[in-house]
């Protein structure tokens, strides 16, 4: 099985031994990794919680779009809170960048994220 890396300067750069999105060759499946509230010019974290919601499905929107897909493409959403008080203002927030059906998705509380963020979010989307 081969695969094609996603990479786009429209999301922050990899901070680590990662890829943006991995697109299996032959399917039309892509796996998009974890985006969390960076800013992809300055490369620093937004400030607050409504604000790293915002920036990570803008993030996760421009890897999708450089996979040849958009976030209606997603069939499976992780999301990751150090807050889980904070999960109604994401299912707000979701409701103004998906269309029904909206995909699988899970809600997990964590300890901490990396750069301290409040919240990240991963995919998998088929085209």
């Amino acid at each position: 099985m081969s695969t094609q890396i996603i990479q786009t300067p429209d999301a922050p750069q990899a901070i680590g031994t990662y890829s943006q999105a991995v697109r299996v060759s032959g399917g039309d499946t892509v796996y998009l990794s974890g985006q969390i509230g960076l800013d992809a010019t300055t490369m620093q974290m937004v400030n607050g919680i409504e604000a790293q919601i915002q920036q990570v499905f803008l993030n996760l929107s421009a890897v999708a779009t450089a996979s040849g897909g958009n976030l209606n493409n997603i069939v499976k959403l992780n999301i990751f809170l150090t807050d889980l008080e904070n999960f109604a203002l994401v299912n707000e927030i979701m409701a103004s960048y998906f269309t029904q059906p909206y995909p699988a998705r899970a809600a997990i509380g964590v300890k901490a994220l990396p750069r301290g963020a409040l919240v990240e979010m991963d995919a998998v989307m088929v085209l």
